[in-house]
């Protein structure tokens, strides 16, 4: 009986894809109020980054973060393994070591048999068990939709810290892994995936970000952030925007994740991809022989668990590229584009 229920028809959203837009949520998180200072906190809510930062003094640093979502799989197994790699992710790209992992889960206990929690559970502490940290405890809720993550927490030493909006001018930028993981998460919900797609599918969502650790090591690494929920385009942005200056990337540079072309071919896109767009396009420009109409599609494509952004000092990216393909990312080594002066689109997209 558990074979034929469709999590993903149970949610209206995907994974990261079920984000609160970024206009939306900039005007959510704006306040008139005083906010309190405290002189430890090194990275709050006043930056887009990925995770908070806490000075424990001795030269190290406590790194937080909470990510939970919706179904993007219909798998329940799966749906856990991809919200935990998924919040875990974020202290991997702020350098860190992960420590520990709590559960958040909301479940329509009255409409979705409870062993399927159990079974998601059980996905989630699979994936921490492949990063090496206890799922400790959590919380639980009943719920209309089901909803998974975790609340990590993870440590490094206060040098290692990457951020997202330390760019400096002529930093080359890496990405991980191939975008376009919104569009075949859409092809799931609708039914329209094909096997392999789907297989290939589940790989990347699981895949742990665990060589953001080592990165973070590396001091000609400037900056460092995952891109999830908007999009490549809108983690690009924060990156720039955040360090004062602009981007350029080559179109054609971009990885792709095989399938993606072909279902946004048959117009399946994330209805995020639309609110992402719709939140930053007049940041972007195109140039001469770039193919918009696919572009805008793929750029605010919504990612779960995707692959890590780098800035990287031109001095430095032998010695980025030597950790990359040490560690299975032979097909990540080109970049896509660069860091550049402040002009007045944040980002150039050119072929």
């Amino acid at each position: 009986m558990n074979e034929e229920i469709r999590l993903t028809q149970y949610s209206r959203g995907a994974g990261c894809g079920c984000k609160i837009a970024p206009a939306v949520l900039e005007e959510i998180l704006k306040t008139d109020e005083a906010v309190a200072h405290f002189p430890a906190l090194l990275v709050g809510n006043s930056a887009k980054d990925d995770a908070a930062v806490y000075d424990m003094g001795s030269g190290n640093v406590l790194i937080a973060t909470t990510d939970f979502f919706m179904p993007i799989v219909d798998d329940a197994f799966d749906f856990g393994r991809i919200a935990a790699a998924n919040a875990i992710s974020d202290v991997y790209a702020m350098g860190g070591q992960p420590a520990l992992a709590l559960a958040i889960l909301g479940w329509p206990v009255d409409t979705l048999p409870v062993v399927l929690a159990k079974r998601a559970l059980e996905g989630v502490r699979s994936i921490c068990d492949e990063a090496g940290i206890p799922l400790a405890g959590g919380h639980s809720i009943d719920s209309s939709e089901p909803i998974l993550g975790l609340s990590v927490n993870g440590f490094c030493e206060k040098n290692s810290v990457k951020r997202n909006d330390t760019a400096q001018e002529g930093d080359l930028l890496l990405l991980t892994k191939p975008i376009g993981s919104g569009i075949l998460a859409t092809a799931v919900k609708r039914g329209a995936i094909s096997a392999d797609h789907k297989k290939l599918l589940t790989a990347q969502l699981t895949k742990l970000n665990k060589v953001g650790q080592l990165l973070g090591r590396i001091e000609g690494v400037g900056a460092m952030t995952d891109i999830t929920g908007f999009g490549l385009a809108g983690h690009l942005i924060e990156m720039a925007e955040g360090s004062g200056l602009s981007a350029e990337i080559s179109y054609s540079s971009i990885p792709v994740m095989e399938g993606a072309r072909e279902y946004l071919a048959q117009r399946i896109v994330p209805d995020a991809t639309y609110r992402n767009w719709n939140g930053y396009h007049q940041k972007i420009s195109f140039g001469d022989g770039v193919d918009i109409m696919e572009a805008f599609s793929m750029l605010p494509d919504p990612q779960t668990n995707g692959g890590l952004l780098l800035a990287v000092r031109p001095g430095s990216l032998d010695e980025v590229v030597n950790n990359l393909r040490e560690h299975g990312y032979e097909s990540y080594t080109k970049p896509i584009g660069q860091i550049v002066s402040k002009s007045e689109k944040v980002v150039i997209v050119k072929s």
